[in-house]
């Protein structure tokens, strides 16, 4: 194959979808995994037909430790190897932990740490020894801000996307692998409609800031290509990040403790 190959989890909608339409668009030829094989199956079709690249679908569950390994196994039985990984699979569980089940918040866990990390660690030496690769870790704005009351894990687990794609950037200077964090804000998907908060999002959040699939995932394509380590889309988030950095710690909290009950529901 002379295309390279961009795979892309939780491709079937949103900013996953997006992203595949944009690497389509330069010349990859595009993988796509997701839960829902019928959604994969369409999105395939419409790229392939658009762009007139090679699209392969590849139904997986995140969730299941075996899929990071499974996922690259079938690429393999493909002839593919992956020289674009955007980590993009995601969702929100709302609530506070303490009323949440651990079963829900061991998914969680496995679906945006621990699948993401694997997948890096398993493409990477192959990236490596091509002297090409982009990796995209589709983190936060949540991972650059302070905690707050609800969703308790998900900054949490932001922010270690952000730290662990700076440490693949520096890692990865001289071997031809970009490595970036893309940290959206609010951003119209389908990430609200999984847990039932779309409405109360909406209600609770200006349109000013809200951005589109489309919009995010081009700061991300962008971003890789130059070689940034982290990127937030849209000027507001980016205000609302470097402000974050400026204001002690103890104000922050305090900012993040008044939006509390709020963000509980969300």
């Amino acid at each position: 194959m002379n295309r390279r190959l961009a795979l892309v989890t939780g491709a079937s909608a949103g900013i996953g979808a997006a992203f595949a339409r944009i690497y389509a668009s330069h010349g990859y030829d595009v993988a796509l995994t997701a839960r829902r094989a019928e959604h994969l199956g369409r999105l395939a079709e419409e790229i392939r037909l658009r762009f007139g690249v090679e699209t392969l679908t590849v139904p997986a569950d995140l969730a299941e430790p075996s899929a990071p390994a499974a996922i690259l196994e079938d690429l393999a039985a493909n002839g593919r190897a992956v020289d674009v990984l955007v980590n993009n699979a995601g969702y929100g569980l709302p609530g506070a932990f303490a009323e949440t089940r651990w079963e829900d918040q061991a998914r969680f866990l496995q679906v945006l740490l621990h699948a993401p990390t694997e997948l890096a660690h398993r493409v990477l030496p192959g990236m490596v020894d091509r002297r090409f690769g982009r990796i995209v870790n589709v983190a936060s704005l949540a991972g650059l801000i302070p905690g707050g009351a609800g969703h308790t894990l998900y900054g949490a687990v932001k922010s270690y996307l952000v730290r662990f794609s700076q440490s693949l950037h520096l890692e990865n200077q001289q071997t031809g692998v970009h490595v970036t964090a893309l940290c959206p804000g609010f951003t119209y998907s389908e990430f609200h409609d999984v847990n039932g908060t779309r409405e109360m999002a909406h209600k609770a959040t200006p349109d000013w800031l809200w951005s589109g699939a489309d919009e995010v995932a081009a700061a991300g394509y962008e971003a890789a290509e130059a070689n940034r380590p982290i990127s937030v889309p849209g000027a507001p988030n980016k205000t609302i990040a470097a402000v974050a950095k400026l204001i002690p710690d103890d104000w922050a909290l305090a900012l993040m403790a008044w939006q509390g009950p709020r963000m509980r529901k969300l």
